[in-house]
């Protein structure tokens, strides 16, 4: 059995894995709603199965156990705790062959951060994205090359942007990139896909705490729209906007929505 000490490789190993399980599930001839509820159980309980064996004094929170059961240990009384979606981006995954679906897996530690006062932060993560045969990680961050684009980049979902994004857009001249999953979008950036993800209008801390915590090691820029920290481990678990971008546009897109809101 491999010994994960390190949370970075475990976090890592969790995704990979999930992904390639996947996978598997993407090639047993399932289509729609099928396909989608045998994807979300089968990693959800690879990843349940893996952090009890690896970790089992930590808390899991996932989205598919939220109802205030997700682990046998009560989160406000553990120092770490596991945030992850098994499946982001399900209606993608369900679609052969879209590769706009990731697997994340975050650990959130009370205490860590700057600046937290004791509240604690994100410290590892890993995003997977196995249709394209990728892992991003905190244990060896990815290196974000220079904007191959003279126009800037923004993703956005790919069936409901949101209007204050598009007048965004429409201001500084932007390229609309639609896309699926939230770790996709924000591994868009990573990539040098797209320049800038911005959100607004519901998410929950599994759709961001994994790949915030990747682009945050990439040396990426993210906070709320109104340009607050991002808090996870919360008693609400609702998260629902963020920005994640290129450092040098960070306030440029601050200042529209200082000026505009996001309505």
């Amino acid at each position: 059995m491999t010994d994960f000490a390190d949370d970075h490789e475990l976090a890592a190993w969790a995704a990979t894995s999930a992904g390639e399980l996947l996978l598997d599930v993407r090639r047993q001839g399932l289509e729609g709603r099928a396909l989608k509820d045998a994807g979300d159980m089968a990693a959800h309980e690879h990843l349940m199965k893996v952090l009890a064996e690896h970790r089992p004094d930590d808390a899991i929170l996932s989205e598919e156990s939220w109802r205030g059961t997700e682990s046998a240990h009560d989160r406000s009384l553990t120092d770490r705790v596991w945030i992850i979606d098994p499946l982001d981006g399900t209606r993608e995954f369900s679609e052969p062959p879209r590769d706009d679906w990731a697997v994340h897996v975050a650990l959130w530690q009370r205490g860590a951060g700057d600046g937290s006062g004791g509240l604690g932060d994100l410290v590892a993560g890993a995003v997977a994205q196995s249709a394209l045969g990728e892992t991003f990680h905190t244990g060896r961050p990815p290196l974000v090359p220079p904007s191959s684009s003279s126009r800037t980049r923004i993703v956005v979902s790919r069936t409901r942007p949101p209007a204050f994004v598009e007048a965004f857009a429409a201001e500084i001249d932007a390229e609309l990139v639609p896309m699926g999953s939230a770790g996709a979008k924000v591994m868009a950036v990573v990539r040098d896909v797209a320049d800038a993800y911005i959100h607004a209008g519901g998410q929950y801390e599994w759709d961001s705490a994994a790949p915030v915590a990747v682009a945050r090691a990439a040396g990426l820029f993210t906070s709320r729209v109104d340009g607050s920290p991002l808090r996870y481990n919360q008693d609400d678990v609702s998260l629902p906007d963020l920005i994640v971008c290129r450092p040098e546009l960070s306030e440029t897109i601050l200042e529209f929505v200082r000026r505009h809101g996001t309505d």
